[in-house]
């Protein structure tokens, strides 16, 4: 697998990302093997390959290849798919500039990879942890992501707190973009390379 490649299915992850905390914060529904994607690659900080970060099958990020395809080649306006990645990408780079921040991810991940081998990486005291790893974390940062949903699911903690994981989530793959060489402008400037690298991963599912 080339760089290219590994950067488009990083930034697919991103998208899936925004897709399910779009789908979770107005129904509270999502796609289970979406789902589980994203929370199994968060809870692996460091995978022996690249492929174990999307379970070495590229099915399990179609949510997000077909999402990034999509807002790619036409994004709507109003898009809070889109708006969702954008304010990831964003929250991303903000905690790389805080080392003291960096440090505190990676220790608590550690921790909560142990519990995730013995309980399973989508047992709910898993995501619960998940979900308050970001609150003291990355919710601290002075630029926060505003959700916008169902107000009555995000009041319910359960939900709050799957919202949050699947944002670590979110912020976990955008930092692994930018490790393989991916950068902001990049969604704006090479977004066609980018449509095609996914159209030509999309296939080889097919």
């Amino acid at each position: 697998m080339n760089r290219d490649q590994r950067q488009a299915l990083a930034l697919a992850g991103v998208f899936q990302a925004a897709v399910v905390v779009d789908e979770l914060a107005r129904t509270g529904r999502y796609d289970t093997r979406a789902w589980e994607t994203l929370i199994k690659a968060t809870v692996d900080p460091r995978p022996d390959q690249f492929a174990d970060i999307y379970g070495d099958d590229l099915a399990n990020l179609s949510v997000g290849i077909n999402a990034a395809r999509k807002l790619l080649d036409h994004p709507p306006a109003g898009s809070q798919v889109m708006r969702y990645m954008l304010s990831i990408q964003l929250l991303a780079t903000r905690a790389r500039k805080d080392p003291a921040l960096m440090s505190q991810l990676g220790e608590r991940l550690e921790r909560i990879q142990q519990q995730a081998h013995h309980l399973g990486p989508t047992h709910d005291n898993v995501v619960l942890a998940l979900g308050e790893l970001y609150s003291d974390t990355l919710s601290t940062l002075r630029y926060r992501i505003v959700v916008k949903g169902d107000p009555e699911l995000l009041k319910t903690p359960h939900m709050a707190e799957r919202v949050r994981a699947v944002l670590l989530s979110g912020v976990r793959f955008s930092l692994l973009w930018r490790q393989q060489g991916g950068h902001r402008w990049q969604i704006l400037l090479t977004r066609k390379r980018i449509k095609q690298t996914l159209d030509e991963l999309r296939s080889s599912m097919e």
